[in-house]
């Protein structure tokens, strides 16, 4: 394989894999524009929909009717959760509600064990994951799975995007996020618009549970895996849906290239300052990101998209 063609192998499967982070990213995004806070039961709403998803499917139910039982499970649990939580905490600082977020996280964990059992749970819903060779002499390879993924988050982050973004709920679900009182005194309605964000993240989450549950199969450390969403909200900012597209295929492509021609140049130059031979690094992609963000905290903390935020004293 020509350098060249391997280089693209490596670039496009970052790229993939990026689309999916952004997926997950996407519904950090959109509670975080409706209310100002982190959540980080996002993580955990994967698991449960993709629990709720496989399980109807070892039911025996047909995958149409499963995914539509489950988005209804995600509606009613978002109700549940403006109702039962948001509610009682209009016009709370940020901190409250992210407690309340992590109150969540733990309650959907243990309840999604309880229903569900803690076992791995194979997914398979058809997507192909054959590999295609392309190049003038089959030099680069490219899955089926992957590309699939890549397509089905893209459109739906594209979708969701323009959305928020050109609909009267979008500028709603900004005004909400700026201050809760505000937008309740010039009529936004508070509590529907919580329930129509955290139904479509609920709705995101189910389409990232099947896409990591089907390569990855549906197990309890998928809200591990989701928070890997962080970097990439980080680079993008937490208060911008292209960001979150943006910043994805930037963790993506970054961590695949770093592992692959970063780490070895960086095993070199250490060798050669230190003057030990056969020096190896491993493990780049799994901390490449979070380095990253960290750069950026430093120097953007607002991310490439985010909003910058000046208070006056």
């Amino acid at each position: 394989m020509s350098e060249f063609w391997f280089f693209l192998e490596v670039l496009l499967s970052g790229l993939f894999a990026g689309t999916m982070y952004s997926l997950v990213a996407l519904g950090f995004v959109l509670i975080f524009k409706a209310s100002g806070v982190f959540n980080f039961a996002q993580g955990t709403m994967v698991l449960f929909a993709a629990l709720c998803f496989v399980g109807f499917l070892e039911m025996g139910w047909p995958v149409a009717v499963a995914a539509i039982v489950t988005v209804g499970i995600m509606v009613a649990w978002a109700y549940s959760v403006e109702r039962l939580v948001l509610r009682h905490l209009v016009n709370q600082a940020p901190i409250i509600l992210f407690m309340a977020t992590i109150g969540i996280a733990f309650f959907l964990e243990g309840f999604a064990e309880f229903i569900w059992g803690s076992d791995v749970h194979p997914l398979n819903v058809g997507i192909p994951n054959d590999a295609w060779f392309v190049g003038p002499e089959g030099e680069m390879m490219i899955q089926q799975f992957d590309l699939a993924a890549a397509i089905i988050a893209g459109l739906l982050v594209t979708v969701l995007a323009l959305f928020f973004h050109y609909t009267r709920i979008g500028r709603a679900l900004r005004a909400v996020a700026d201050d809760h009182q505000a937008a309740l005194s010039v009529g936004i309605p508070l509590n529907q618009i919580w329930v129509i964000v955290w139904s479509v993240a609920g709705f995101v989450a189910l389409v990232a549970g099947i896409i990591w549950g089907s390569r990855l199969g549906v197990q309890f450390a998928l809200s591990i895996i989701a928070l890997k969403a962080l970097p990439v909200l980080i680079l993008g900012g937490f208060t911008s849906v292209p960001g979150a597209i943006v910043g994805g295929l930037i963790i993506g492509a970054g961590e695949k290239l770093a592992e692959i021609y970063g780490a070895p140049a960086i095993a070199e130059l250490v060798s050669y300052m230190s003057g030990i031979n056969n020096i190896s690094l491993g493990g780049v992609e799994e901390w490449f990101a979070y380095v990253l963000a960290m750069f950026f905290l430093l120097f953007r903390p607002q991310g490439l998209f985010g909003e910058r935020i000046i208070e006056r004293v």
